[in-house]
């Protein structure tokens, strides 16, 4: 995919209007595009950046899971609604696998798992688009999207052309990657690669995985992980269809091991985990609980009641009122602990 499609027809298919964007953010907050297009054909990219050029911005959508979006949203929005998954190779050491930047993330694990393309299982649930996936570099339950991801194909809407980006290109760390950094609504993700491993071994060391009981008695197969993590945040995580989240609002943030020994001194109960470069990453959402915010309300924003990590929508709730309450949180924790936590999302 090196050269641009012609623009032709495709130019006319896409005309902005004005949109609703308020169920298409996860969060539910009351939102509006002056001008939205949907990208279902990567023949329609030229027309995007054509677009772009003449508009003030260029935010690109995907499910709307990551994003805090203000009441107004003044530039253009290109909604990625692009679909396949397919089998690229069936390499000894892996399953090279395909799928657009459209497609919903957990369907895609879901077919992965149905066709013994195993390796992606422990991310089940997770909601959002496999093209927004790298930008945010997602992990759960002891995989980060990074150790799976191969390549992926982004449009350059600067440039107007199409860029094949390898795992170093996108300068992957914790939750985090070259497309938060960089300019904003540069690149569209078309499609992700992923190499997943053969052969396949269970990754259990998260402890939630350890205390289930359809993963206790022997070895599992892929499919008893993926019901098993599904089961987990399903118990833990509230159904943003049901009530507005993002899931988890903060990172968990990353200290010094010295910084930690002295935490855990003051503070016994202190949850932690040691990190390969010797830090410790400490557990957000225990800060927050220890901060008396699990449950409580500010305005029309609240924390759920069984996990603090995550801020949800108790109604009406727009971006003021979010951030309001991430700015609360933040502070309580930094007055006790001396830990400044960063929201996971991207603010617009």
């Amino acid at each position: 995919m090196s050269n641009p499609p012609a623009e032709g027809a495709a130019l006319h298919s896409l005309s902005p209007a004005i949109q609703d964007l308020t169920r298409l953010n996860t969060l539910g907050l009351v939102s509006r595009a002056d001008a939205f297009v949907t990208l279902t054909d990567p023949a329609q990219l030229p027309a995007v950046s054509r677009l772009a050029r003449d508009a003030s911005s260029l935010l690109v959508l995907g499910g709307g899971s990551n994003l805090v979006l203000p009441e107004r949203v003044a530039g253009l929005v290109a909604r990625v609604a692009f679909k396949g998954v397919r089998l690229l190779e069936a390499r000894p050491d892996a399953w090279l696998v395909e799928a657009a930047g459209g497609e919903t993330w957990h369907g895609f694990v879901e077919t992965c798992v149905g066709q013994g393309w195993d390796g992606l299982e422990n991310l089940a649930l997770i909601p959002g688009t496999v093209g927004a996936a790298p930008v945010q570099n997602i992990g759960a339950y002891g995989v980060e999207l990074q150790e799976r991801f191969h390549s992926l194909t982004a449009w350059d809407v600067r440039e107007g052309r199409y860029v094949e980006m390898s795992a170093a290109d996108c300068r992957f760390s914790y939750r985090d990657s070259v497309f938060k950094h960089g300019e904003p609504g540069r690149w569209i993700i078309v499609s992700v690669r992923f190499a997943l491993p053969r052969p396949w071994r269970p990754v259990l060391g998260y402890p939630d995985l350890q205390r289930h009981a359809r993963l206790a008695a022997g070895a599992p197969a892929a499919r008893q992980v993926f019901d098993a993590v599904c089961e987990i945040r399903r118990a833990k995580l509230p159904d943003p269809a049901v009530t507005g989240n993002a899931g988890s609002f903060f990172k968990n943030p990353i200290v010094s091991a010295d910084t930690r020994d002295a935490l855990a001194g003051r503070f016994p109960g202190l949850v932690s985990y040691a990190q390969a470069d010797g830090r410790c990453k400490l557990a957000a959402g225990w800060l927050i609980d220890q901060c008396g915010w699990k449950g409580r309300t500010l305005g029309a924003a609240g924390v759920h009641d069984r996990q603090a990590l995550v801020l949800v929508n108790r109604g009406g709730a727009g971006a003021a009122d979010i951030m309001a309450l991430a700015r609360a949180i933040q502070d309580a924790v930094f007055e006790r602990y001396g830990v400044r936590l960063e929201p996971e999302p991207v603010v617009v």
